[in-house]
């Protein structure tokens, strides 16, 4: 228990640093800086395999698994590689969620501390509920199985393009029963006008941001799960991906047009997780072969979009 105390210490204490110290002037994010902050975040989550290592080398953490240090450590990387790639696709969404309810940049980080925060404390429960039930009920991984491929197709066929949050079915509610004004008054997230208490649209970009990171996680929990059932390396590979989210967010929204193929990438990291689940209880999987596949996938992903240049795609298309 202790371990778990100090590691969720950690994560606020830096979540204090970051708001206080390091961003208590709003600023836009440059890409310098995102770089930085994203590259010291994946530093943070790729050391933290030691500490991983380290407690289950010592037995610090319940084992309900029973897993060889080395096995906890390559469950973990796989895990937060997972987590990073899906962390991607996130972006997208929340770069159409800023531009249609006109955030300024000054102000897109403040948002997203608080949407991080949010979405720390529902991944949360939600991971906890994920490892009681697959620990309860064996066939619940074939049910999170043919999610994830069912997910996998659905990605494959949508278009990120068309999501407009002011159209969704949350928005329109919320506008029913939360007074919303279209004017930005610095970084509040309400105000006060004619006596009422009105949400600027900084709070309903929150709103959307942080019920959108809760579909995304439907996606991610039991893609990770797919990976190990182990509370603690599912939370701190899920926690460490998306506090290296905001960072990621500023240094890639501004090259969305260069990562064209990602999609499929992370449609074939779903697929293949899914149908590891499936296949759980009769094909064992080494764990280097899903970190192998998992990494080849993203990195596919990344150098189709360098390299085939978007004259090509757009040829394709219109024949």
């Amino acid at each position: 228990m202790s371990i778990w105390i100090i590691f969720i210490a950690c994560i606020l204490l830096f979540l204090s640093l970051d708001l206080g110290v390091f961003n208590k002037k709003a600023h836009v994010i440059q890409t310098k800086e995102a770089a930085i902050w994203t590259g010291v975040w994946v530093f943070i989550a790729l050391m933290f395999s030691w500490v991983i290592w380290w407690i289950f080398s010592e037995g610090m953490v319940p084992n309900p698994t029973g897993l060889e240090p080395k096995d906890a450590v390559l469950k973990y990387v796989t895990g937060y590689l997972i987590e990073f790639s899906l962390s991607i696709d996130n972006v997208f969404v929340i770069a159409v969620i800023f531009r249609s309810f006109a955030i300024p940049a000054i102000y897109q980080h403040r948002v997203l501390f608080w949407g991080i925060l949010g979405a720390i404390l529902f991944r949360a429960i939600m991971i906890v509920f994920g490892v009681a039930l697959i620990n309860q009920f064996d066939w619940i991984v074939y049910l999170f199985g043919a999610f994830l491929l069912y997910t996998a197709y659905k990605m494959l066929k949508s278009d990120a393009s068309e999501f407009n949050p002011k159209n969704s079915f949350i928005f329109k509610k919320m506008r029913r029963v939360l007074p919303f004004t279209r004017f930005i008054d610095g970084e509040h997230f309400f105000i006060v006008k004619r006596g009422i208490r009105v949400a600027t649209p900084l709070f309903m970009a929150l709103i959307i941001i942080e019920l959108t990171d809760i579909l995304f996680a439907l996606d991610s929990i039991p893609a990770i799960l797919a990976i190990t059932a182990d509370p603690f390396i599912v939370f701190s590979s899920n926690i460490l991906a998306i506090m290296g989210l905001r960072s990621m967010y500023f240094l890639i929204s501004r090259m969305l047009n260069k990562f064209r193929f990602i999609n499929y990438s992370l449609v074939g990291i779903l697929a293949f997780v899914g149908l590891k689940m499936i296949f759980s209880h009769h094909i064992e999987t080494p764990e280097w072969l899903s970190l192998a596949v998992i990494s080849l996938a993203l990195a596919g992903g990344i150098l189709a979009s360098l390299l085939i240049p978007a004259e090509v795609v757009e040829n394709d298309k219109s024949v």
